[in-house]
């Protein structure tokens, strides 16, 4: 997907699914976008680019369901003064699956490879996993457990098989943020083809499938190990 708005207004992203920005600049790159009305001295510069647009739109929208960014210097400061500006953004729209269990639980995630984006145990409305519980039980609605996507992740991106996973919704796996309230663990995440590579962002190796034997491999990212099998 594409989107271009001139420079004053607003870029919104997405009204399903999770946002994954591809490229975006601010600037001009030629003389007829968002040149209606607009003097030809303000519009004749076609190589103003501000390099640091994309980090801009990645901070501001990736992982988020929607995202609006205003067009302006005060975000992206000034490319090249004088020159009418326009934000140029190209992104894509994740659908992703969601899936909550009651503490206590364990429900198995299986796809082609998982990739977990949001997790949390703890409770964020009055009504999931309510039943039989007491009003004090399901009162708190603010129980957030800041580590649940590391949890999640170490057990499920990248587990034994790749393809499935299943974690248990409990005070010994994730500890308990918030005493005497209900819990449940709520999960989102992207179904990925498996991968003919694999890349190891922490020793930065990489490991090339082929097609005659299987081998266990183990690699390390963000404080968990991970174990892959994969085809040599």
């Amino acid at each position: 997907k594409r989107k271009v708005v001139c420079e004053g207004g607003f870029v919104h992203l997405c009204t399903s699914g999770l946002i994954k920005v591809i490229k975006a600049n601010y600037g001009r790159t030629n003389r007829t976008t968002c040149a209606h009305w607009i003097s030809d001295v303000h519009t004749s510069n076609t190589h103003c680019f501000q390099g640091s647009s994309l980090r801009i739109m990645s901070t501001r929208c990736n992982a988020r369901k929607r995202c609006y960014v205003p067009a302006m210097n005060t975000v992206f400061s000034d490319p090249c003064a004088w020159t009418y500006k326009y934000l140029d953004v190209h992104y894509v729209c994740v659908d992703t699956k969601r899936y909550f269990w009651c503490e206590g639980g364990s429900v198995p995630l299986s796809c082609g490879y998982i990739k977990v984006i949001t997790a949390n145990y703890g409770r964020t409305d009055h009504t999931t996993c309510s039943t039989g519980r007491s009003l004090h039980q399901l009162s708190n609605v603010d129980c957030f457990q800041e580590t649940s996507v590391q949890v999640i992740r170490c057990n499920c991106s990248s587990s034994r098989n790749c393809f499935s996973c299943s974690v248990p919704a409990v005070n010994s796996v994730f500890s308990d943020p918030c005493v005497g309230t209900h819990k449940y663990l709520d999960v989102s995440y992207l179904c990925l083809p498996f991968s003919k590579s694999i890349t190891d962002t922490h020793y930065h190796s990489k490991l090339e499938v082929g097609k005659m034997f299987l081998k266990e491999v183990s690699f390390a990212h963000q404080g968990c190990i991970y174990f892959v099998t994969v085809k040599l």
